[in-house]
């Protein structure tokens, strides 16, 4: 069969890069095309688009960047007729996909939805359209199936979460050689240009504070050294590339930007402290719009603040030191950090994600 995955970050290129994997093994005759990155390439899809060329966050960012937007939308729809897969998949990225997935329904492909758009926290009218234009919804969050069903009477199913997937095959590998003699703080910035180069110098202010430790800044595949380099400066932290697991599997806390990477964190057992901050408009437009209590996954799933959130004018030098040694030095909290820890791997069950997911596919395109 033919399979067309879309997938527009870094977050969303691991997960389909284990869906690809899983659909070969499944598919003997899979021919898979994808919009995507290294992980979908190296699994065995002709990259069409790279992802890097997609991720545009915020309302202002979005807007500046609507032409080329609308000519990536354009430019899929074209490859997608050419092509003629016997069906699409969508993974997350709903600002893109939604419009694809009304197109292709009208086109009469069969579209599978991967990773849900977050409708429970902004934007709900787009279950209306999921329910319009998606033949099959895989959610990857518990609490995701009774929030379908309940208030949109629409069934889904949970496939299980891909993160805890990963993050259990990287446990099993042997650990790699030490990158101190120190213990160490992992800085997560975020794979795109735009968010590094807002968050990561706030991040490397705490430096200063903390000597006894080393910090290692863990770079996205697809940013340039360049792009690093200049914000660290002669900061003394260590550029790591590539690497981000076998960092978090040594750290012994971290400072997280909020998104996939906090359940990451949480799933290698590493206390953080989750950091955002974004464009002033982008973020003020956001608060009228969004109608979650949290931001990270972690609090999300676990509907309670397990883990601090540093949100726009509160991430600050001051703010991120306070925390930061709460971490590293408040046993009791640290504890009690643990063993929600515990109970989040729990709640995410022991499926495998992408094994499902691949079942899931295969049966709708052949009528199961």
């Amino acid at each position: 069969m033919h399979y067309y995955i879309i997938a527009g970050e870094a977050s969303g290129d691991m997960v389909g890069g284990n869906l690809v994997r899983a659909l070969h093994a499944q598919d003997t005759h899979a021919d898979i095309r994808c919009w995507g990155g290294d992980k979908m390439q190296a699994a065995g899809a002709t990259l069409v688009k790279h992802y890097r060329e997609l991720a545009f966050m915020g309302f202002v960012e979005v807007i500046m960047h609507l032409k080329a937007i609308l000519r990536n939308i354009d430019t899929c729809k074209k490859d997608i007729s050419n092509y003629k897969p016997d069906v699409l998949v969508l993974i997350d990225y709903p600002g893109f996909n939604m419009r694809i997935a009304e197109w292709a329904k009208a086109q009469g492909i069969k579209v599978v939805y991967y990773v849900s758009p977050q409708v429970w926290a902004w934007k709900e009218n787009r279950v209306k359209k999921i329910k319009r234009d998606v033949d099959k919804l895989l959610v990857i969050l518990p609490f995701e199936v009774d929030y379908y069903k309940d208030k949109w009477d629409y069934d889904v199913t949970y496939v299980g979460n891909p993160m805890a997937e990963v993050v259990g095959e990287e446990k099993m590998k042997p650990m790699v050689a030490p990158f101190s003699d120190k213990p160490i703080i992992a800085l997560l910035p975020g794979s795109r240009s735009q968010e590094i180069r807002v968050k990561l110098p706030i991040m490397l202010q705490v430096v200063k504070h903390f000597p006894e430790y080393t910090f290692i800044v863990a770079q996205a595949s697809a940013q340039p050294d360049s792009l690093y380099k200049e914000i660290i400066g002669n900061i003394p932290v260590k550029l790591v590339r590539n690497q981000t697991y076998d960092i978090l599997r040594q750290a012994t806390a971290g400072l997280v930007t909020s998104g996939t990477a906090t359940l990451e964190t949480a799933l290698f057992g590493v206390p953080q402290v989750v950091c955002y901050k974004g464009n002033p408009v982008s973020f003020w437009l956001a608060t009228k719009l969004v109608s979650i209590k949290y931001i990270s996954l972690v609090n999300l799933i676990m509907d309670k603040p397990v883990v601090k959130e540093l949100i726009q004018g509160d991430l600050t030098e001051a703010n991120l030191v306070t925390e930061l040694t709460k971490l590293l030095k408040d046993e009791a909290y640290k504890k009690a950090l643990k063993q929600d820890y515990d109970t989040l791997l729990h709640s995410l069950g022991s499926r495998v994600a992408s094994e499902n997911a691949a079942k899931e596919i295969i049966a709708l395109v052949a009528g199961k």
